[in-house]
């Protein structure tokens, strides 16, 4: 199944799969962070209100702001 990351929920793992065409603003960051395409993930915690969200990904942690994370296409594994 695919959407993007901001919709899974806690203890999901997938796999990156690209970036939402209007994120360009967002891209080389999270690139530079470790979130390349095939990086697999799993979703550790979210705040009370959905924003940040923590990710666990090549064996760290990573915060991310919702924008952040809708910007994030994903596969659910």
């Amino acid at each position: 199944m695919s959407g993007n990351l901001g919709e899974m929920n806690i203890g999901e793992e997938g796999r990156v799969v690209g970036y939402e065409k209007d994120a360009k603003s967002y891209r080389k960051r999270l690139m530079a962070m470790g979130l390349t395409p095939k990086t697999a993930f799993r979703i550790v915690r979210r705040a009370p209100l959905g924003d940040p969200l923590e990710i666990s990904v090549r064996g760290y942690s990573l915060s991310l702001r919702r924008d952040e994370a809708t910007a994030i296409l994903v596969e659910k594994v």
